[in-house]
């Protein structure tokens, strides 16, 4: 295991965050309702883009050479990738040719992303570097102020379907005919996006989670957005098939993808929360480790494509 900060945050209340929906009286880890399902089921195919965010340019995406680990091996696909593809830098083009903040990422995803579980000590606290660790402060300082931020698309009870629906927006922020994600990207104007739905919903099959998967990278790549997708640590299907799935869309779609899951079976329990218990939640020295993994990713991406001529 790479060797990671000298201290762990622990933060008591804060810490055993809700995977409830914030802002709304509901259970924890509740799955949609079944209005909200029924809403879910009837989504497009594909996502509406609004006049305001729609691209100037429809990206056209340069081939890379294919020496990737096949899906099917994704247990042994390392933690953080070993390159960025020619597809991600021309997304990433694609966002600056659209005025998308190169110092800017969101997180969309449920309780597992949120700020006092997943990166957010970043930038609460004053962070000790260890000697090997001393290159990430640039990124640390370059992203400065998104860390400890949840955004319009990351909050407890969010799912992949819910993420795309705009009954789920918060109407202060997002306009009537946004989703979270639309809501999120217009707000924040990233160029970069971790994607990480961990949380289980009715209905949810491999085939199922992948349909929104999609619409969620598609619109992301629409909008110049960087995806970078996440597995999880938990096995709640039984047969790893949503991990095989991120796998196989990561690689698709040519986009970095950080193995969560590997570095998780290094932890004690797997990384899952033994306290809580329910097969789900993860341990609060397993944010750390991901908060890192996380980072490193970041920073692999943002200082190989801040180089390329735009």
């Amino acid at each position: 295991m790479k060797q990671k900060l000298f201290f762990i945050i622990v933060m008591s209340s804060m810490i055993f965050s809700s995977c409830g929906k914030t802002g709304t009286p509901v259970e924890q880890d509740t799955v949609p309702t079944a209005e909200q399902t029924t809403l879910t089921a009837e989504l497009p195919t594909e996502i509406p883009v609004t006049a305001t965010s729609e691209p100037t340019s429809t990206p056209s995406f340069t081939a890379t050479p294919d020496l990737r680990m096949a899906p099917e091996d994704w247990k042994k696909w390392p933690v953080i990738p070993t390159y960025v593809s020619g597809t991600v830098i021309d997304i990433f083009n694609h966002g600056q040719q659209m005025g998308r903040n190169p110092n800017a990422f969101s997180k969309i995803g449920d309780c597992q992303n949120v700020k006092e579980a997943f990166m957010g000590f970043f930038d609460r606290q004053n962070v000790f570097l260890s000697e090997n660790q001393q290159s990430l402060q640039e990124t640390l300082d370059n992203f400065h102020g998104y860390f400890n931020r949840d955004g319009y698309a990351v909050e407890g009870g969010l799912n992949a379907p819910s993420s795309l629906n705009p009954l789920m927006s918060d109407p202060a922020a997002c306009q009537p005919d946004e989703n979270p994600l639309m809501c999120e990207i217009r707000n924040n104007n990233p160029a970069y996006a971790f994607v990480s739905f961990e949380l289980w919903y009715k209905g949810r099959s491999a085939e199922n989670y992948e349909t929104y998967l999609r619409q969620v990278l598609d619109y992301l790549i629409s909008q110049g957005v960087v995806p970078i997708l996440i597995t999880k640590a938990d096995n709640t299907e039984g047969d790893y098939s949503i991990n095989y799935t991120i796998a196989r869309l990561a690689y698709e779609y040519d986009l970095p993808m950080v193995n969560w899951w590997y570095t998780a079976q290094n932890l004690s329990n797997n990384g899952m929360d033994p306290e809580r218990n329910d097969g789900f939640h993860i341990s609060p020295t397993a944010w750390t480790e991901r908060s890192y993994d996380a980072l490193e990713t970041l920073d692999l991406i943002w200082k190989t494509v801040r180089g390329i001529p735009q």
